[in-house]
């Protein structure tokens, strides 16, 4: 059965004119499909592979070499939390930022809280060092931040559909 839908496929094929190679497409594809599942399932590799005249193996050496990627034994949950651990965060305060993050989860980095909500994840740099400590929920960075102010991000982002 076909995991990719023909709107997956399509946004796909939009990307196969933007790029020297098809296998330069295999990164997009990804983010294509795990954006709308969650996850990047292994037949959505195959069906990808298949897509781009590649063998699994490329598609699937691109999926590993990513750590933002995963796969359908371990779905993102609805909203993506990123916790900065670059040095310059560490020294203002990221670690505890984290530490008190994954307590008021109850999970630990990595894991997706039990309701699939959200996925707490450490980042090793998000780029924002001026604002350190800092976070990113989503595509948004924020920081310097709190915990007090994180938890209320975060609150609000579980509101939002």
């Amino acid at each position: 059965m076909a995991v990719l839908t023909e709107a997956m496929r399509e946004k796909i094929r939009a990307y196969l004119p933007r790029y020297p190679s098809k296998q330069a497409v295999v990164l997009p594809a990804l983010h294509i499909v795990q954006d709308e599942l969650r996850c990047v399932p292994l037949e959505a590799v195959r069906e990808i592979a298949e897509m781009l005249d590649l063998h699994p193996a490329q598609v699937q050496d691109t999926l590993s070499f990513y750590g933002f990627f995963r796969d359908e034994q371990h779905p993102l949950g609805r909203k993506r939390v990123w916790v900065c651990r670059s040095l310059t965060c560490m020294l203002r305060g990221g670690e505890g930022l984290l530490r008190d993050l994954a307590a008021r989860l109850g999970v630990h980095p990595g894991e997706t809280t039990a309701d699939g909500q959200v996925t707490l994840e450490f980042a090793e740099c998000l780029g924002q060092c001026e604002g350190a400590p800092c976070l990113m929920i989503g595509d948004e960075v924020h920081g310097p931040i709190t915990t007090e102010q994180a938890l209320e991000l975060l609150n609000r982002a579980e509101a939002t559909p």
